[in-house]
């Protein structure tokens, strides 16, 4: 599966956004992972906040290289 951003089309009837095409379960759960990340971000007061998700990033590409 190929993963669609948002194209700020959104729709909300059937089972998925005819927007971007993702199921309202996967976008439900990727904005609990990114208000997850967030909260991180403030309860540890970063001010290099871009550059914590830029590693972030790079940590999860590279653990996604090892389990394939």
């Amino acid at each position: 599966m190929k993963f669609n951003p948002c194209i700020d089309q959104c729709t909300y009837e059937g089972s998925h956004c005819q927007g971007c095409g993702r199921s309202f379960e996967e976008i439900a759960d990727t904005k609990q992972l990114v208000m997850s990340i967030v909260s991180f971000i403030q309860s540890q007061g970063y001010e290099n906040r871009e550059e914590f998700v830029n590693a972030i990033s790079k940590s999860v590409l590279k653990k996604l290289q090892k389990t394939a």
